[in-house]
């Protein structure tokens, strides 16, 4: 059996607004690069339609829950479409449960997949997150930030990436983050409590693929680390 390897792909590195083409495109080479040694679980995001999706239901009075079932759907239609741009077609559709994803990995090196079932104050990374700790397995986090900062680096020049933090700090971090629909947070408050209690080690390494590439053959790469 080969190596399991989670990801959690960013939303808005799929449609930030419009198709992230160029993007999708090398994802793909890297990742059929390396399906000769690993089998990947893709949790795609919501992105921008997720995020146009939660704040129309916001602005009307609609409560947390329909929001997130909202970002929910965005989430699979994403994996979907990914699927597609990769060439397969799931015939029974995306997977739902874990059961299901499990089912389909046997058969596969690459599964798609969105959120879940409805969890309250979750995003895609919890999903990810939980898969990553029911296979034993590491998490990567791809997403439009190249690691953890101490300061938002989208509006602080001179934020400072921290290329490695404890489980446990990590978690006190994301707590300080009210949770709502559609956070921008590296990883939501959950995966945080999720990856600290069974011990995933966890990558978070941006958009740039060769730094992946780097991190899927074992080399230094740029990102952070959350582990022991």
């Amino acid at each position: 059996m080969k190596k399991v390897m989670v990801i959690s792909l960013g939303g808005s590195l799929i449609i930030p607004d419009d198709v992230s083409y160029k993007f999708l495109k090398e994802f793909k080479r890297v990742i059929e690069k390396h399906s000769d040694k690993y089998k990947f679980v893709v949790v795609c995001g919501g992105g921008s339609v997720a995020r146009k999706y939660i704040r129309a239901l916001s602005e009307s009075g609609a409560n947390n829950d329909f929001q997130s079932f909202a970002g929910i759907s965005a989430t699979r239609m994403n994996a979907r479409f990914v699927s597609y741009f990769f060439g397969y077609d799931p015939d029974r559709g995306i997977p739902h449960t874990l059961h299901t994803l499990k089912k389909y990995l046997k058969k596969r090196n690459v599964v798609f997949c969105g959120a879940l079932e409805y969890k309250p104050n979750q995003t895609s990374d919890s999903t990810a997150a939980g898969i990553a700790a029911s296979f034993g397995s590491s998490f990567v986090n791809l997403s439009n930030v190249a690691g953890l900062f101490d300061k938002n680096p989208t509006e602080n020049k001179g934020a400072k990436l921290i290329p490695y933090v404890s489980w446990e700090d990590f978690v006190t971090i994301a707590n300080k983050i009210k949770f709502k629909p559609g956070q921008h947070f590296i990883l939501d408050q959950v995966a945080a409590r999720i990856i600290r209690d069974n011990k995933v080690e966890t990558y978070l390494i941006g958009n740039d693929m060769k730094q992946f590439s780097n991190f899927l053959n074992g080399k230094r790469f740029i990102g952070s680390i959350i582990g022991e």
